[in-house]
C-alpha cells in the first residue's frame, strides 16, 4: 500500500478542497513544449514564463537537477516545476529521467507542501517523455511525500494507466 490515491482524470484540474500543488518534471536544458507542460501552459501561462526565466538566469540561481520552483497560479493552486530530467532525448547515457533528482525535488516539495498545508497532484511524473518507470518513481513519492504526511493524488488520463 503506497498511500498514494490513484484516480482517472486530469492533474491540471484537481477537485479537492484546500491548497493544491500540481507537480510535474521538467528538463535541465530549458525546453518546454511537449508532454504534460502543454496542458499546464493551456491552463496557466505563469509556470512556463517562470521556468524559462529561471533557466535563462540559471548562472545566478538554483536551476539544476533536483531543484524545485513553485509558481502560484490561483489563490489556492500552485504549480511545482521540478528539474528531474537530463536533456530531452534518449542517448548513450540512457533515458532522460534522473530518479535521484526527482527524489531531491520531491523532498523540497514535501517541505513546501507542509508549509502551505497543501495536497499534491500529478500525472505519473518522469514516466512519459522522460522515459522513467513507475516502479522506480512511486517509492520516491511514498518516501518523500506520503511518509511526511503530504496527501498525494496521481492522475491517469484517458484509458491507459
Amino acid at each position: 500500500m503506497s498511500g498514494i490515491t490513484y484516480v482517472r482524470g486530469d492533474a491540471i484540474v484537481p477537485s479537492v478542497k484546500g491548497v493544491k500543488i500540481v507537480a510535474h518534471v521538467c528538463n535541465d536544458i530549458g525546453g518546454w513544449g511537449k508532454g504534460f507542460v502543454l496542458a499546464v501552459s493551456r491552463r496557466w501561462p505563469e509556470p512556463e514564463r517562470a521556468y524559462r526565466t529561471w533557466h535563462r538566469e540559471r548562472a545566478s540561481n538554483d536551476f539544476a537537477l533536483g531543484a524545485l520552483q513553485l509558481v502560484r497560479v490561483e489563490r489556492y493552486v500552485w504549480v511545482a516545476n521540478m528539474i528531474g530530467q537530463r536533456g530531452v532525448r534518449t542517448g548513450s547515457k540512457g533515458v532522460p529521467v534522473r530518479y535521484e533528482a526527482i527524489g531531491t525535488a520531491l523532498g523540497l516539495l514535501a517541505g513546501r507542501a507542509t508549509e502551505l498545508n497543501a495536497s499534491v497532484h500529478m500525472p505519473r511524473i518522469g514516466c512519459g517523455l522522460a522515459g522513467g518507470t513507475w516502479s522506480r518513481v512511486e517509492p520516491l513519492i511514498t518516501e518523500r511525500l506520503v511518509r511526511r504526511g503530504v496527501p498525494v493524488t496521481v492522475y491517469d488520463h484517458g484509458d491507459g494507466a
